[in-house]
């Protein structure tokens, strides 16, 4: 390997100095960069036929790159979100790789270049009121477990928070007296959110419930071993109080962040003014938040279609302008 550049430093100082250090992303997202990087030096170094370990740094060529990608969409069947999410960590790696080792600034400058592909935004599903009284109705108040459940998932769809924002959640993070709780989001950002006085209830009573003195950095929602709930755990116990709400016509699939798409819904049709659901969900961009503007006027105009009263017209409905030569030319003439 004479005349190769070490890969194991650069990666090692790209997660430690710069992801940690430099940027200071917050676990979960050094997770993803982590689990991108893992993907895809095992891609190389099944390409070139060697040990992770044997690879160089002038091994992570362009070409490699493109196959990679491809990889993920034709082998292991990824959505070209999940590609666009993995080509976006790619680009932050030969970012830094362009910053320490110039004579690879071709090659990054390359893979700066590669675009992420157009995708049809994700379908955004939300629970309707009823749907939520049902659920709340069937859950137990009985079993040891019943009390931690019905709190967890009230406090999701009161705040509308990120599954690792809960897991995130400390009983220093709570004002229970004055029905509020801090939450740690993305970007290392603090947001308050308010908590009906239901939701305060539950929560003090969780807490009663751990024996002991209360510690001010315990975990609000722990497992049955005594230690916080992980994003996964908290998923599991979505998943089995609200299975029976999956409607396979629609392919909607009830998760965690399905609370907060139905948080965010709820606040709208109340009436609640966008910036201040912004600021509740801790968007970073208002259009983020607008989107759910969009759906709930679409919503809207397609309850208004089909609730119209009969022989509101009287006669077949003109055809639009744009669905007829003649008139379509004529429009345009008359502008």
């Amino acid at each position: 390997m004479s005349g190769s550049t070490a890969l194991g430093p650069i990666i090692h100082s790209f997660f430690v100095d710069h992801l940690v250090t430099v940027k200071g992303l917050r676990p979960a997202t050094i997770h993803s960069y982590r689990d991108t990087i893992r993907l895809f030096l095992c891609f190389v170094a099944a390409d070139k036929k060697v040990k992770i370990t044997r690879l160089c740094l002038e091994d992570l060529s362009f070409e490699r790159t493109l196959g990679f990608l491809r990889y993920l969409e034709e082998d292991r069947h990824n959505h070209v979100r999940t590609r666009n999410q993995r080509l976006a960590a790619l680009h932050t790696l030969f970012d830094y790789v362009a910053s320490r080792e110039p004579e690879m600034l071709g090659v990054c400058q390359r893979v700066a270049a590669i675009p992420a592909k157009r995708a049809a935004p994700a379908e955004t599903h939300y629970l309707e009121r009823d749907e939520i009284e049902a659920l709340f109705r069937g859950l137990s108040r009985v079993g040891r477990l019943a009390l931690r459940d019905r709190a967890l998932l009230l406090f999701l769809y009161n705040t509308g928070a990120r599954v690792q924002e809960v897991a995130d959640l400390r009983a220093s993070h709570l004002d229970l007296l004055e029905c509020r709780v801090r939450l740690h989001g993305k970007g290392d950002k603090w947001r308050t959110c308010p908590l009906w006085h239901e939701t305060a209830k539950l929560l003090d009573q969780l807490l009663d419930s751990v024996p002991g003195s209360p510690v001010v950095d315990a975990p609000v929602f722990i497992s049955t071993t005594g230690v916080a709930l992980t994003r996964f755990g908290i998923y599991k116990i979505v998943r089995r109080h609200v299975g029976h709400l999956d409607d396979f016509r629609t392919e909607r699939r009830v998760s965690p962040h399905v609370f907060r798409h139905t948080a965010a819904m709820h606040l709208l049709e109340a009436g609640v003014e966008v910036n201040v659901i912004r600021g509740w969900l801790g968007h970073a961009d208002l259009t983020t938040t607008n989107h759910y503007a969009e759906i709930n006027t679409r919503a809207k105009i397609e309850a208004l279609r089909k609730t119209e009263p009969p022989g509101s017209s009287v006669g077949p409905r003109a055809r639009p302008v744009w669905q007829s030569d003649e008139t379509l030319l004529e429009w345009l003439s008359s502008l």
